[in-house]
C-alpha cells in the first residue's frame, strides 16, 4: 500500500451538492415531478394521480409532525392493500419516523406485543381489524402501557363489520395537514425506515429493522431483476405488510406505474381486475399462483396478454412453475427473507433455456438463483467452517447473504443480531446447494430436514413429488418419529375440490395412490409413510405453517 497522501481525497469532500443520502421517498417525489398526471392508484372507482398521491402523503406527514412524530418514533399500521397503506409508506419516512407494518392476521396479544415492543406512538387501523385493535389496546392499558394515538380508516370498498377505535378518522386527520408541508429526507441513509416483525413459530417475533439505503437499493433492484418497464400496471396481490410489499410501494413510483389495490386475495376478483385494468405485473407466494392455476378456466377469459408474475416465499413446486408456463404467463422466481427486504436473489434466465424441454426449463426456473445486482453476496456455506460448499448440486450448507440489502438488525435484540451476522454474513437458516453455474437451490429450512436412518431427506423434494399428483392442491411434509428409522416423512395434503374422497375407503385408496405416485419419482426411503388429508394451514402471505402441522404429528387420524 502506498504511504503518500491520496490526492483523490484532498479537497474532494462530500457536500450537499455531490452527496445526498439515498431514500426511496425520493422516487415518489420523482414520479410526482415527472409524471404528475399519470394514474398512480386505482381502488374500486377511485383514481388518483401521482401528484395527488404525493400531496396526500405530504399532508399525512405534516399532520403526523404536528403531533410531534419524528426521528426515532414509530408509526404502526394495520391496513390491507388500500391507498392509505401506500400513502403511509410514503408519508411516515418523510417525518424521519419508522413505519411498523403489522400483519393483519395476528391475534390481539401479538399485536399488543408489537405495539409495546416497538413503542408505537401512532396506530392507523382499518375498520375491518377494529376488534383486534381494541383488544390489543385493552391489553396494553391493563398492563399500564402507554397507548398510541389511533387513526381510523373507513375504506369505501369494505362492507363488513367493525367500528371506530380512535378519536379521529384518516380523512379528517390528513385534512389538517399541508400538501406542501414536511418533506424530510434522512440525515443518514443508514437510518431506519421500516420495522417488520418476523412470523415466529415459537415465542415472540423479532423486529427486523431496515434502512433507507437498503429500501432504495432493493426498490431499484426489483426493476433491474424483473426487467420492469416504464408505466406497468401492478396488482397488489402481495400484502404490503409483508416486508413492505417487497419494496414495491417504492419500486412502482420509480417507473411511474399504476398500482391496483386489492383488499383480499380471491381468484375471481384477481382475474376481474387483471381484465378490467389490463394488469401487467403482480407478485405473490406459490400458493397464490397455484390458486390461480387451479381456478376455473372461464375466469381467465378475455386475458389474452402475457401477465408477468413474481413468485417467492417457500420454494415453489415444479408443478406451479409448469402450470404458469402452460397458462402463458411469465414467472420470475425470486428468493429472500424479511431480513433482506423480501427478495434479494433471482433465478436469472438464460436465452438457451428457451430451447430446453418444458421439464428442464421448469427445473432451471425452480432454483433460487443468484444475487440481485445491487446485493453484494449470496452463497451456500458450511456454517461451522464458513467455507463455500462444492458446486456439485448435492452438498448441502446454509444459504447466506451479505451486502447493502441486509437489515440493520433486530430491534432491542443484540444477541440475535450478533448471531445472525456471525462471521460477516447474514445466516438465513435455509439449507441449500450450489450448482456448477453458481445458482443456489433451496433444499429446506434447517429445522425441516428429515433424518431417516442417518440419511437426510429434503421435505421440499418430497413436496415437489407430491405436487405432481393431479389431486394435490397444497401439501407439506414433516418428520414423524419412527422407532426403527428415527424419522420418516409424513405428508399433509390438501386436495383439489373435485378430488375429495366420499368415504373412508376412498380416502385410504387415494392415500395409497399418492404414496405409490411418490415412489415413481423418489427413492423409496424418501417417500411418505403416511398421508393425512386436510386444509393445509397457511399464513396471510401464503406460507404453509409447518409448526402447526408438527403439533398434529402425534395425533390420531392417519390415512394411508
Amino acid at each position: 500500500m502506498p504511504t503518500h497522501p491520496n490526492p483523490y481525497r484532498q479537497g474532494l469532500e462530500r457536500n450537499p451538492a455531490n452527496h445526498v443520502p439515498l431514500s426511496p421517498t425520493s422516487l415518489v417525489q420523482w414520479a410526482a415531478d415527472v409524471y404528475p398526471d399519470r394514474c398512480a392508484v386505482i381502488h374500486g372507482s377511485l383514481r388518483r394521480t401521482w401528484r395527488e398521491t404525493w400531496e396526500r402523503a405530504r399532508r399525512l406527514a405534516s399532520a403526523l409532525a404536528a403531533r410531534d412524530i419524528g426521528e426515532g418514533d414509530t408509526v404502526a399500521v394495520m391496513l390491507p392493500n388500500i391507498p392509505e397503506m401506500i400513502e403511509a409508506h410514503y408519508a411516515v419516512p418523510l417525518t424521519r419516523a419508522v413505519l411498523n407494518s403489522i400483519n393483519t392476521r395476528l391475534d390481539a396479544s401479538m399485536v399488543a406485543f408489537i405495539l409495546q415492543h416497538s413503542d408505537s406512538k401512532v396506530l392507523i387501523t382499518d375498520r375491518e381489524f377494529s376488534a383486534t385493535a381494541q383488544a390489543a389496546l385493552a391489553e396494553l392499558a391493563a398492563a399500564g402501557r402507554a397507548l398510541p394515538f389511533v387513526i381510523d380508516v373507513d375504506d369505501s370498498q369494505y362492507q363488513g363489520p367493525g367500528e371506530r377505535v380512535g378519536a379521529i378518522d384518516y380523512e379528517s386527520f390528513i385534512a389538517a395537514g399541508d400538501p406542501q408541508g414536511i418533506c424530510l429526507y434522512p440525515e443518514d441513509e443508514w437510518d431506519a425506515i421500516g420495522l417488520n416483525y418476523t412470523s415466529g413459530t415459537t415465542g415472540n417475533p423479532k423486529g427486523v429493522v431496515v434502512h433507507h439505503r437498503g429500501a432504495y437499493l432493493n426498490a431499484v433492484a426489483n426493476i433491474v431483476a424483473w426487467n420492469l418497464p416504464r408505466h406497468p400496471v401492478y396488482l397488489w396481490t402481495l400484502p404490503m405488510f409483508h416486508c413492505n410489499g417487497w419494496c414495491f410501494p417504492w419500486t412502482n413510483p420509480a417507473v411511474a406505474g399504476t398500482q391496483v389495490c386489492l383488499r383480499k386475495v380471491e381468484p375471481a376478483a384477481i382475474f376481474e381486475l387483471i381484465r378490467e385494468h389490463r394488469v401487467t405485473h403482480y407478485c405473490g407466494a406459490p400458493i397464490v399462483h397455484s390458486t390461480l392455476i387451479n381456478a376455473p378456466a372461464a375466469l381467465r377469459e378475455g386475458i389474452d396478454w402475457p401477465v408477468k408474475c413474481m413468485v417467492a416465499g417457500a420454494a415453489p413446486p415444479a408443478s406451479m412453475i409448469e402450470g404458469m408456463a402452460r397458462m402463458g404467463w411469465e414467472v420470475t422466481h425470486v428468493y429472500g427473507l424479511t431480513e433482506v427486504y423480501g427478495p434479494a436473489s433471482v433465478c436469472a434466465s438464460h436465452d438457451d433455456w428457451a430451447e430446453l424441454p418444458l421439464a428442464d426449463r421448469v427445473e432451471r426456473n425452480g432454483r433460487q438463483g443468484v444475487r440481485y445486482q445491487l446485493q453484494q453476496g449470496l452463497t451456500v456455506m458450511d456454517a461451522q467452517t464458513m467455507t463455500e460448499v462444492p458446486r456439485d448440486g448435492q452438498t448441502m450448507g446454509e444459504v447466506m447473504f451479505r451486502g447493502n440489502i441486509v437489515m440493520k438488525g433486530y430491534l432491542k435484540n443484540p444477541s440475535a443480531t450478533t448471531e445472525a451476522f456471525r462471521d460477516g454474513w447474514f445466516h438465513t437458516g435455509d439449507l441449500g446447494v450450489l450448482y456448477p453455474d453458481g445458482y443456489v437451490k433451496l433444499k429446506d429450512r434447517a429445522k425441516d430436514i428429515i433424518i431417516s436412518g442417518g440419511e437426510n431427506i429434503s421435505s421440499i423434494e418430497v413436496e415437489d413429488a407430491l405436487y405432481k399428483h393431479p389431486a394435490v392442491l397444497a401439501c407439506a411434509v414433516v418428520a414423524r418419529p419412527d422407532e426403527k428409522w428415527g424419522e420418516t416423512p409424513l405428508a399433509f395434503v390438501e386436495l383439489k375440490a373435485d378430488r375429495m374422497p366420499a368415504t373412508p375407503q376412498d380416502s385410504a385408496a387415494l392415500a395409497a395412490e399418492i404414496i405409490e405416485h411418490c415412489r415413481q419419482h423418489l427413492a423409496r426411503f424418501k417417500c411418505p409413510r403416511e398421508v393425512r388429508f386436510l386444509v393445509v394451514p397457511k399464513t396471510s402471505t401464503g406460507k404453509i405453517q409447518k409448526h402447526v402441522l408438527r403439533a398434529q404429528v402425534g395425533s390420531a387420524g392417519a390415512i394411508g
